[in-house]
């Protein structure tokens, strides 16, 4: 399975029709546990682990793959779940995420299923604000729908990387920084743990936010504010939108705003753990303003300056 995915010019074809590839795998259960094909580099057969010493518990070694070092995850511990055994049947899942590279220690890795984001749900309230997915699906599997869990790689992530939300200082516009106090800006993400690292980020700057899990949600609340008769623009600063989400995908999002002259105007950056070219593309195709991989805060912080400088008249428009 090492050559996983598709061509870049494949897998933009996706993008316009809403839809997306999950790579369906298990953790040594009767589950069944998914992540965006988007995110994978590569599938390997378990190779040699190196300890490393003093490492977080869920980090269960390192692996040299053609001259590379890669961090290996043990997925099923990270989760809260047994640790895998070394007498398991394992693969690792090499991912690349907020541009870094890491692998997931798994079990059988089952295939690939093309979905569209409809059929993609929010997890159900009862499984309480610490669970660890984005979203939950259905697959046909031995003649019977089985339950796929959609996993949030980035809490995991968080839990065990310590990404530090402090601004830097010169980073900050004197000349403009206090007139963020205030200001309202749209986040849209599955993952609540990307949200509160945005949150956390700009509420440092006095700045309100406005929360939305899926695009579905972000685009009924626009256009809400549309049919009140209110100026979008007026309401928020901006939109920071994740790419991948439950229901409709931040590519999808971005598309029916440009498509709404009501809105059309609104300041979108793509937020989103994927990077590459593949991103830089769809930025250019769907009409997002900016693309921003995270998590990274100055950037973050910059890119909320930049929009407010444009809107106060004293700064270039940034177009794709």
């Amino acid at each position: 399975m090492a050559n996983i995915l598709d061509s870049v010019d494949q897998r933009t074809q996706l993008v316009g029709q809403n839809r997306l590839e999950l790579l369906i795998f298990q953790l040594n259960t009767s589950q069944f546990f998914a992540i965006n094909v988007f995110k994978v580099k590569e599938v390997i057969k378990r190779p040699h682990l190196n300890i490393l010493p003093g490492s977080h518990p869920s980090v269960c070694g390192v692996a040299n793959i053609r001259g590379t070092s890669i961090p290996v995850i043990d997925l099923r511990s990270s989760i809260g779940m047994r640790s895998m055994e070394k007498n398991d049947e394992c693969n690792i899942i090499i991912t690349e995420y907020n541009r870094t590279i890491q692998a997931f220690l798994v079990g059988q890795v089952m295939n690939i299923v093309n979905m569209t984001w409809k059929d993609i749900q929010a997890p159900p309230e009862q499984v309480g604000p610490n669970n660890y997915l984005t979203a939950i699906t259905k697959i046909e599997r031995d003649g019977m729908q089985r339950l796929v869990s959609i996993l949030d790689v980035e809490k995991v992530l968080a839990e065990i990387i310590d990404y530090n939300i402090q601004i830097s200082d010169e980073v900050l516009d004197k000349t403009i920084v206090n007139q963020l106090h205030g200001r309202k800006i749209l986040i849209v993400d599955d993952s609540s743990t990307a949200r509160g690292q945005i949150r956390d980020t700009l509420s440092q700057l006095g700045i309100e936010v406005i929360e939305a899990n899926d695009g579905m949600k972000a685009l009924t609340l626009l256009k809400g504010w549309c049919d009140e008769g209110k100026t979008v623009t007026d309401e928020i600063l901006m939109m920071f939108t994740d790419a991948e989400m439950p229901e409709m995908d931040g590519y999808k999002l971005t598309h029916e705003v440009r498509n709404d002259p009501r809105m059309n105007d609104l300041f979108i950056a793509l937020n989103t753990s994927l990077s590459g070219s593949f991103n830089e593309a769809m930025v250019e195709k769907v009409g997002c303003n900016r693309f921003i991989s995270k998590f990274q805060p100055d950037v973050l912080v910059d890119v909320v300056q930049e929009r407010l400088r444009e809107v106060l008249g004293h700064a270039p428009n940034y177009s794709s």
